[in-house]
């Protein structure tokens, strides 16, 4: 006969396990329901937009490159396309899947996060490009409309995201960057970049890597099968003609103010070499530019280079009496010439 007090135990021990997988709002089999809702709403959210971007590229939407964009099967698209016809987010319309009104505000909203958040991320954190687009699509889907539209005045309700792409307003107005594939412009013109695409990251990450941005104004010289090649920023650059064509830009007056900027970059300056700042690039983040101006790093400002690191990164420089190490990714973004070229700096005396 069974032992009462281990049976007893038993059934403690068997109540409580019950009792932890069922739990309302603690237990294992409710917090699994929780996560399996939240994926679902994840991947019907990611679908619709890439709906909404479908039908703004006019291309067709199918269940191929549905499931291309959300990494998953065909036949889970197919699951996912249920669940969105009976919310009357989507339907067939002549044999095409369609975005339904509220499908379309639906997938705007979510874009309208995304893009926000990326640009958040560009302009008040000092996380690397590389980081903004995985970052903002953890956060596009769980922002409310109120925090979306609280983060758009906090930014300044931008019109662009830092890629170029346009940020749907609250009522889900866009405007176009109206910007062209630099592989379809002509020779020897002025142009301005305005739009980078950071898909797919391997091209991103090259086009990132080039040091191009947006506002960056190009001359394009040559268009082969083979190689695109242009200066920007006072450097050339060659690409491949399908990493090249990530790059979307627009004709411009060709006035001075459009012109390379003379000077050259502070890395390129020698030990023992000394110069006058002309400019920080508009590619240093806010909080970056005022950490540097806060350094005295500010055009007028006479720079001395004193020493490198065994590794050559970063460099040790002179600045206003205070030894200041700038990383070179750093030192590329601040134009200057040489100190023999420049008026004398009063404050340095």
């Amino acid at each position: 006969m069974p032992d009462p007090l281990i049976s007893l135990l038993i059934a403690g021990v068997i109540t409580l396990l019950i009792a932890w997988f069922f739990w309302p709002e603690r237990g294992l089999f409710p917090s699994w329901q929780r996560t399996r809702r939240m994926t679902e709403r994840v991947l019907i959210e990611d679908a619709l937009k890439h709906f909404q971007l479908c039908e703004l590229e006019h291309h067709p939407i199918t269940l191929e490159s549905t499931a291309g964009a959300l990494n998953v099967s065909t036949g889970r698209v197919a699951d996912l396309l249920d669940q969105m016809f009976s919310l009357h987010l989507a339907r067939m319309a002549g044999g095409e899947i369609r975005l339904t009104s509220e499908g379309r505000d639906y997938s705007l909203r979510i874009i309208r996060a995304h893009r926000l958040w990326e640009q958040y991320l560009a302009k008040e954190t000092g996380y690397s490009a590389r980081e903004w687009h995985r970052r903002a699509h953890r956060h596009e889907h769980v922002l409310s409309t109120e925090e979306i539209d609280a983060l758009s005045s906090r930014l300044g309700n931008p019109l662009y995201d830092p890629h170029g792409d346009p940020i749907p307003s609250s009522s889900g107005q866009m405007r176009p960057h109206g910007g062209q594939s630099l592989t379809a412009m002509s020779l020897n013109k002025p142009l301005k970049i305005v739009h980078i695409e950071d898909e797919p990251e391997t091209v991103y990450d090259q086009l990132i890597a080039e040091g191009l941005r947006l506002g960056m104004f190009v001359h394009l010289v040559e268009v082969t099968p083979q190689r695109i090649r242009f200066w920007a920023n006072g450097d050339e650059h060659i690409l491949a003609p399908i990493v090249a064509a990530n790059l979307s830009v627009v004709p411009v007056p060709d006035t001075p103010t459009h012109r390379t900027p003379t000077g050259k970059s502070l890395s390129g300056l020698h030990p023992g070499e000394k110069a006058q700042v002309l400019s920080l690039s508009p590619a240093f983040r806010s909080v970056e530019r005022r950490r540097l101006m806060d350094l005295g790093i500010i055009p007028g400002t006479v720079v001395e280079s004193e020493l490198c690191s065994a590794s050559g990164d970063p460099t040790a420089y002179r600045i206003r009496g205070a030894l200041i190490a700038l990383r070179n990714e750093q030192a590329n973004l601040i134009k200057v010439t040489h100190l023999k070229e420049a008026p004398h700096d009063p404050k340095k005396d």
